[in-house]
């Protein structure tokens, strides 16, 4: 679990790094290009994350496969998932003049300059859709046969060439040349996993030799994917239509709220990788240990994971605290900001070790393709419990943005304690199979 866990941690942050090496870049060019990338980064990000809820189903699909030991199937359920790749990120690109004709109505009160560089940026990285979702796919791929290290090593590649075409593009074309930058960044990725997964002796390989006398058939496989998938696209864009009314309660603190906000969210980030990080090794073992037949050591994997994650983020946490005195005045030195982030800060720490239990358990559930238990939990959690309790907190009692991290927090701890309860409904019904199985071949004929 830790050894596919580190890589992939670091391969998350190096992914956010993208996004950031061209927000710093951008705010250095001009307020214009960094506001522009303020809107259609936010944009970007959400478009990419639902239309990319596919790489769920690669996972447990490649995953199982690679831990029955079957790399036809595991082959096959690749090669499937490329396809879906290509040709979803083909439809988005194909859509982009629709989606860029509506920035003005998403976005009324940005300024012409700032829109015209928003409009620049996103007709570059949105057309370029087909490179980010098959460079998505197949380090996905790489992760589900157990390998987390490829990845890490495509991702330094990729981050150093970003950094130089953003100090080359970015002066001379401001926005569109961070989009320029990005794409070529996330084509390099596709190109490079791409040719790692072209390796015959890979755990998994696009081009290896059939090993059973008759190939496995396509449309299962397509319909197993699917299965997965289509729960997980549901759930992703519930969690979007969730985040949004979560961001228009804390837009109506103020502005000192939401310049402190982001403060925090800036030091959650990486502790929300961190458990990502644990969640994408825990999918891929789970998925694995599925597909030997052993559901125990899928559940050990799951609670390993769990644990580690609890035990790092709480320790982030704790650290962030102390240290808040140092770590705020970094984003902000307006004394309200700052008092405002003290306030709140303690919140974030108690949340650290739920949000670990979640995202892990959460990614488990995934790996093992029951991807419809984790949307109904999103959907209490993301949307019923984090809105409502924000609300109450943050302005039925008046607590601010402290009321807002408080809504958070308890989202994740009713998520966690939901996906706890699955786990143990899971493994008493199993118990209850094996015990009615052993009796059955006990009767006497």
């Amino acid at each position: 679990m830790r050894r596919l866990a580190l890589p992939a941690i670091l391969h998350s942050l190096l992914q956010t790094l993208v996004f950031v090496v061209d927000r710093i870049m951008l705010g250095r060019h001009g307020e214009a290009s960094l506001a522009a990338m303020q809107l259609g980064g936010a944009i970007e990000w959400s478009t990419w994350s639902v239309f990319a809820a596919f790489e769920v189903g690669t996972i447990a699909r490649v995953g199982r496969h690679v831990g029955a030991r079957d790399p036809d199937s595991a082959r096959l359920a690749a090669r499937i998932s490329l396809a879906l790749a290509a040709a979803a990120g083909t439809a988005l690109a194909l859509a982009s003049p629709w989606l860029l004709d509506l920035l003005p109505l998403v976005a009324p009160n940005v300024s012409p300059a700032a829109l015209v560089e928003a409009r620049a940026y996103l007709g570059v990285t949105i057309a370029a859709s087909p490179l980010v979702f098959v460079a998505t796919i197949t380090i996905a791929t790489l992760q589900a046969g157990g390998d987390t290290r490829t990845p890490l090593a495509i991702g330094i590649v990729a981050n150093v060439l970003h950094v130089a075409l953003n100090y080359v593009l970015i002066a001379k074309l401001g926005a569109r040349g961070a989009g320029i930058s990005t794409a070529i960044t996330f084509g390099l990725e596709a190109v490079l996993a791409t040719a790692a997964l072209m390796r015959v002796s890979g755990r998994v390989s696009l081009r290896g030799r059939a090993t059973a006398a008759s190939p496995p058939p396509w449309r299962p496989e397509a319909r197993a994917l699917s299965g997965i998938a289509v729960p997980a696209f549901a759930e992703r864009v519930l969690y979007h239509v969730g985040y949004s009314g979560y961001v228009l309660i804390i837009a109506r603190l103020g502005d000192a709220a939401m310049a402190a906000n982001q403060s925090l969210i800036s030091v959650e980030s990486i502790c929300f990788l961190s458990a990502d990080g644990f969640g994408i090794a825990a999918a891929a073992l789970v998925a694995q240990k599925l597909g030997a037949g052993e559901p125990e050591a899928a559940r050990r994997v799951a609670r390993i994971g769990a644990r580690d994650a609890m035990v790092a983020l709480t320790l982030f946490g704790v650290t962030a605290l102390a240290l808040r005195g140092v770590i705020l005045p970094m984003f902000s030195r307006d004394p309200e900001v700052l008092a405002i982030g003290r306030a709140a800060m303690p919140v974030l720490t108690v949340a650290q070790p739920f949000m670990a239990l979640g995202i892990v358990l959460a990614q488990s559930l995934r790996g093992a393709g029951r991807t419809r238990d984790a949307l109904g939990v999103s959907f209490i959690g993301a949307v019923i419990v984090r809105l409502s309790a924000t609300w109450f907190f943050a302005i039925t009692l008046g607590f601010g943005l402290t009321g807002v991290w408080m809504g958070s927090t308890l989202d994740w701890m009713v998520r966690s304690a939901l996906y706890v309860v699955i786990g143990a409904r899971t493994e008493a019904r199993e118990a209850a199979g094996r015990a009615a199985a052993l009796g059955s071949a006990n009767v006497d004929p």
